[in-house]
């Protein structure tokens, strides 16, 4: 079993950056594809990042891609999303997500969800 706690999110301009974190409990950080998805209001929750046990595999959103990093350190049980030229489309709120079951960009392949952290991003 893991605990997911993110931070980080906020309020900011278009063209700024901001860099999410995801603090997992366990010691089993290691052993799992950690993902971040978003949710905006009144609409699907969707896929931005994952990244797989070692950092070694990252995969990302189309919309996110060359703007967004994901990154892990699992000597801090940590996962990160740097984000970077923020748009106001990426006002949503940030969940990250855990799986034993392999690198996925499906929420429901995901077993565990932290409660997510608002991102705002003011034209």
């Amino acid at each position: 079993q893991v605990q997911l706690v993110e931070s980080g999110g906020g309020l900011v301009q278009a063209g700024d950056s901001l860099r999410l974190s995801c603090a997992a409990s366990g010691r089993t950080f290691s052993s799992y594809v950690m993902g971040w998805f978003r949710q905006a209001p009144g609409k699907e929750r969707e896929f931005v990042a994952s990244i797989n046990w070692s950092g070694s595999i990252k995969h990302y959103a189309e919309s996110v891609k060359g703007r967004f990093t994901i990154s892990r350190d699992n000597a801090k049980n940590t996962v990160y999303l740097q984000m970077g030229s923020l748009k106001p489309d990426d006002t949503a709120v940030y969940y990250c997500a855990a799986t034993r079951r392999g690198l996925s960009s499906s929420s429901s392949e995901y077993e565990h969800w932290g409660q997510g952290t608002q991102v705002t991003v003011s034209s």
